[in-house]
């Protein structure tokens, strides 16, 4: 369930770094020096200028990697989309029924794009730039793994997402996080160049920015991993709904017990790794957890 974040996460940085690299650059060769000065008392620079660039390219970068992420997760995933008018096997079918049984339920009057991904991981998710173009994709390894009810809870939890628009609200806090990394990095990469000689300062103020964008954009996923957290609660109380609240905790048991014997069994591989990606972590990385821990999720579901 963590591929949903980190698609969008890894595109949304990818695409603002590419912006802001272009526009350095641009600035660069078009004007007397590329950094947002005035000539005035401090560092000299024009904050409202700035402010304004960096809404720009935070929130330009935010809904381009919105736009792109039912395709990007096509792509990287190698989802096979499954037409619910063509030949599809029993397993096949079964899958698109379920969704768009769920989606109807949950009021959604355009179905989602469903697809199945060749991977031993026990893992879904869903993605897209809005209700009407969204994609629910599982992988392989959890329609092998989990017994039907177990699957069924699954699919409506990332239906729920879904319904919920979570996308779209991911997208403009990232677009507003994206905005205060922007903005800060280039204030101190301006900084930064003030320590180097004059003729250096453009080269160590270009490479400056590019570094604290991505480090400040690590250390903003902890506000955007924070809400991926809060909705994970909310889609597993969505997916209670349509499923109901047995099927529901009962996929995230089924989940706890696939993590737990990958524990035992000490193994390594992907299909371990990919799994635990669901479960949350504890101690100082809890804070870049995409998902709260599977005990917590399933107290509350229980307590419903």
């Amino acid at each position: 369930m963590g591929k949903r974040f980190l698609l969008f996460l890894v595109t949304n940085i990818m695409v603002m770094t590419t912006i802001v690299i272009v526009w350095s650059l641009i600035t660069r060769f078009t004007s007397v020096n590329g950094t947002f000065e005035t000539g005035g008392p401090g560092l000299g620079i024009d904050y409202a200028s700035l402010m304004i660039f960096s809404l720009l390219v935070g929130f330009t970068g935010s809904f381009i990697s919105l736009a792109m992420s039912r395709w990007v997760a096509k792509k990287m995933m190698k989802v096979k989309v499954l037409d619910p008018n063509g030949s599809l096997s029993a397993q096949e079918r079964a899958v698109v029924e379920k969704v768009h049984r769920f989606s109807r339920a949950a009021g959604l009057t355009h179905m989602p794009e469903v697809g199945i991904y060749p991977s031993a991981e026990v893992n879904a998710f869903a993605t897209g730039p809005s209700k009407k173009r969204s994609l629910v994709a599982v992988s392989a390894g959890l329609l092998n793994t989990m017994d039907e009810d177990a699957v069924e809870g699954v699919i409506a939890h990332e239906v729920a997402h879904v319904a919920n628009g979570d996308m779209v609200t991911m997208t403009l806090l990232q677009g507003i996080v994206n905005t205060f990394v922007v903005f800060f990095s280039r204030i101190a990469a301006i900084i930064v160049s003030r320590f180097v000689r004059a003729e250096l300062q453009w080269i160590v103020q270009f490479a400056a920015i590019i570094i604290f964008q991505i480090l400040f954009s690590i250390l903003g996923s902890i506000v955007v991993n924070a809400y991926s957290r809060h909705r994970e609660f909310h889609a597993d109380r969505g997916g209670g709904d349509l499923a109901g609240n047995d099927k529901m905790a009962h996929a995230l048991r089924s989940l706890k017990a696939y993590v737990d014997r990958a524990k035992v069994n000490d193994r390594t591989d992907d299909t371990a790794i990919q799994t635990m990606k669901i479960n949350g972590k504890g101690g100082v990385m809890r804070l870049f957890s995409s998902h709260p821990d599977l005990d917590e999720r399933i107290a509350r579901l229980e307590q419903r």
